[in-house]
């Protein structure tokens, strides 16, 4: 079973967050992208929600405010591309040498 993750966005909606595989994560990345290599929103919104979000299912039309759109859609693909965990051991880095000199 994929890792999943617990989110409660700013308005107190919660959603379930599951990871989709190394490969799938991939596949969203390209299939986001128009020939210039640029991200759709759109289509990274619509590719999240199909393959990401698993609780509740949603589409884009059941948001009814874009902070929370935008907010969720953001965590979501964060959480798939690991940028959730950046900085959890920097609290290690530095550890001896701070208050050294």
């Amino acid at each position: 079973m994929f890792k999943q993750k617990n989110y409660k966005s700013k308005l107190g909606k919660e959603y379930t967050f599951q990871h989709p595989g190394v490969r799938m994560v991939s596949k969203i990345n390209d299939a986001c992208k128009n020939k210039h290599g640029v991200v759709l929103e759109e289509r990274l919104a619509e590719e999240v929600l199909k393959h990401v979000i698993v609780a509740p299912k949603l589409k884009i039309e059941s948001f009814d405010e874009y902070s929370e759109y935008s907010e969720v859609i953001n965590a979501a693909y964060t959480f798939i591309t690991g940028q959730d965990r950046e900085g959890e051991d920097d609290q290690q880095e530095g550890g001896p040498e701070e208050g050294q000199e």
